[in-house]
């Protein structure tokens, strides 16, 4: 049990690193990055392989420490939304995961993390907006958060259950070859 935990704190801190990093290949320009979500990967993959225990606090903090060394995405009101959603993801996909005992039950996960991650972006950009008597309408959170999104949020469906696999298949390998 402990020695999971480690490696639970391990992959986190990896996968936190990747997230700092990873939206760099979008050389940081605001439209590509809402585009393709190089954030979500890390965050999302973290939920999967560590649990919602890891993978809510790693999106809660990976906003705010990009923010902090890199000055992106801006630490008021971006980082607070995307922090809220963030922390979704990590959270519900490895509920989700954990919870659903179906085939193919890493795509539900995935899905649904996706869906309760755009839901609580909206509602935490849209209280923030508020706060500062900007309106969020309806169909602005539609094309923003889904719209807009839809190459990353495909991107996510194609590219992280086959991943998952092969990690939690090396895994096993390696735990059969260590037993």
């Amino acid at each position: 049990m402990k020695n999971k935990h480690i490696r639970n704190l391990v992959f986190s801190g990896v996968l936190l690193a990747l997230g700092m990093v990873l939206p760099l290949a979008t050389a940081q320009i605001k439209e590509i990055g809402d585009s393709l979500l190089p954030m979500h990967l890390p965050v999302l993959l973290c939920g999967l392989l560590c649990g919602w225990r890891f993978g809510l606090p790693v999106g809660l903090v990976l906003p705010f420490l990009r923010s902090i060394v890199f000055g992106m995405p801006p630490i008021y009101p971006n980082a607070v939304w995307m922090a809220a959603e963030l922390a979704a993801y990590g959270a519900v996909i490895g509920l989700l995961y954990h919870l659903i005992r179906v085939r193919g039950r890493v795509y539900f996960a995935l899905i649904g993390a996706q869906l309760a991650g755009r839901i609580v972006w909206g509602v935490v950009k849209a209280l923030l907006l508020g706060v500062k008597g900007t309106e969020f309408p309806f169909s602005t959170f539609l094309i923003g958060g889904f719209a807009d999104a839809l190459p990353g949020i495909l991107l996510q469906i194609i590219l992280l259950p086959p991943l998952f696999i092969v990690l939690q298949n090396a895994g096993k390998a390696k735990m059969d070859c260590e037993g």
